[in-house]
């Protein structure tokens, strides 16, 4: 696999697109799910930014900064969404808050060095 400047970033997003997907699937299958359908929805929110800025980013785009500021505001209101359900026992939303915390610095990371 060729490496770019944004490897890191990019494999944060990419991890964070498997969490994210995860915790919509486990969340749909959670005997009450209208309590959280803003955490799917957020998910899913998530997996399709963090998609679209690991393809910019693989590009080394133009816009790679800009959809990386983007991409730290949806993952982190992901992030502050799974914490209030994992601080209720929902480990795969503690999982995924973490990949979105951790995508949001990567991504705060590679602005900074761009």
């Amino acid at each position: 696999m060729i490496q770019t400047k944004f490897q890191s970033c990019i494999e944060a997003c990419l991890n964070c697109i498997a969490l994210c997907n995860q915790c919509a699937v486990a969340c749909l299958n959670e005997k009450d799910v209208a309590h959280l359908k803003k955490c799917i929805q957020l998910n899913l929110e998530c997996v399709a930014i963090c998609q679209a800025a690991a393809n910019v980013l693989s590009l080394d785009g133009k816009f790679s900064k800009e959809i990386c500021k983007l991409c730290i505001e949806i993952c982190n209101a992901c992030a502050d969404e799974c914490e209030a359900h994992a601080n209720m026992g929902m480990e795969h939303c503690k999982e995924c808050a973490e990949a979105c915390r951790k995508c949001a610095q990567a991504c705060e990371e590679m602005i900074k060095a761009a």
